[in-house]
């Protein structure tokens, strides 16, 4: 049964252009379901769905004269003297794959829609050889709302940000918001009832993602020392990073340190968070947040407490609604998100008031007025605070 996402109806509307529609994400977002039913709402018959993990559909595309593509594709049914759509799954396995379809887009008429595991080879890959051709849709695990609608659960999104905690939503959704801060949203992961399921899921997910990714997209040697590094990153979500302690505690080289969390992000493990400031050049210089892109996998990784949970999965929630930053003073005080540079949050598991002034009396240092706390409990006697789980 396919569930929509919420980039679904940007993917329909541009199943209309020419231009090659690009579905990238972490391995086991949903990337290749979108893409199946993408095709299957195409109303034309000339269209075929290619998937690059067998091996004798790689062939197609290894092959030295691109003539020879157009001749094994019309041997499985496509006519290249009509519009054709083709659908190809899982193409960094092709390391040439992007030059073949380049050929074919312009010499023909055909809508490619194409799926990858990663921005790391795709961004990459694509800037140099399909400039104007492409248009990418970066695929995360679900946010809140999604981990709803796969749950069966009605919600509206939120429209504007109300600081004004309400018991009753508090009481519908609490349970399942919990379940969305152990879990994560992978589809597969949030489809499944038992938690013990989950956990091997999610494994399964980690293994996949060392033993299959990494290996594919980049020329690391050592997977054990890797998940070594990732392990040490998992404990230190919304830290600053320091190359240096990262280097000495896992026995790498600071220059690979940097290289490989590098590689992560464009990978979609994690994301750094830059800090908020009105000087670029303190920016450059000032450290970066790290937090995974999925609590599921951030938990199976590290004991995390539960305030480290919540504020990672806020990070999650809130990376949807546009570009985030930190900010932070030298005595260590600071504001965890800054939305848009327009909108400032602290997130804190049993708000306060106090914790409300002092956020207000930070972000007034910076020019921003629209000022929030964000909590996960309901506290007695303050409301002045939005609830994590009404974040969608």
């Amino acid at each position: 049964m396919f569930i929509e996402r919420k980039i679904y109806p940007k993917l329909i509307s541009h199943l209309q252009k020419r231009q090659i529609t690009v579905i990238t994400g972490m391995r086991r977002t949903g990337k290749t379901t979108l893409l199946r039913e993408l095709l299957r709402t195409v109303q034309l018959s000339n269209k075929i769905y290619i998937d690059l993990e067998r091996m004798d559909n790689r062939q197609i595309f290894m092959e030295a004269n691109y003539e020879n593509v157009v001749r094994a594709l019309n041997q499985r049914g496509i006519s290249f003297k009509e519009r054709a759509i083709i659908a190809v799954d899982e193409i960094q396995l092709v390391p040439n794959v992007t030059s073949v379809i380049k050929y074919l887009y312009d010499k023909y008429n055909l809508k490619f829609i194409v799926t990858g595991s990663s921005s790391y080879y795709l961004k990459d890959m694509f800037t140099e050889s399909l400039a104007g051709r492409k248009k990418i849709f970066e695929l995360y695990p679900l946010d809140f709302g999604e981990f709803l609608t796969f749950n069966n659960v009605e919600f509206s999104s939120i429209k504007n940000f109300d600081n004004n905690f309400l018991l009753s939503e508090y009481q519908r959704l609490n349970f399942l918001y919990n379940s969305f801060i152990s879990y994560g949203g992978f589809p597969e992961v949030v489809l499944e009832e038992k938690n013990e399921d989950k956990q091997d899921l999610l494994n399964d997910i980690i293994d996949s993602y060392i033993n299959i990714d990494i290996r594919t997209l980049a020329d690391f040697r050592y997977s054990n020392e890797l998940f070594k590094l990732i392990r040490l990153l998992s404990a230190r979500i919304g830290s600053k990073v320091d190359y240096s302690k990262l280097a000495s505690l896992s026995g790498i080289s600071r220059n690979t340190v940097k290289s490989y969390l590098e590689f992560f992000e464009k990978t979609y493990l994690i994301t750094l968070l830059p800090v908020y400031t009105l000087n670029k050049d303190r920016e450059i210089v000032k450290a970066k947040k790290l937090y995974f892109n999925d609590n599921g996998i951030a938990n199976r990784l590290a004991e995390l407490s539960s305030g480290v949970q919540f504020e990672n999965a806020v990070f999650n929630q809130l990376k949807h609604f546009g570009d985030l930053n930190y900010y932070s003073l030298k005595s260590g005080q600071g504001i965890d998100f800054i939305l848009n540079k327009e909108f400032a949050f602290d997130v804190k598991e049993s708000p306060s008031e106090t914790d409300l002034k002092k956020v207000i009396r930070l972000a007034k240092r910076i020019g921003i007025n629209k000022v929030y706390l964000i909590g996960r409990h309901s506290i007695p006697n303050f409301t002045e605070y939005i609830y994590g789980g009404s974040i969608m």
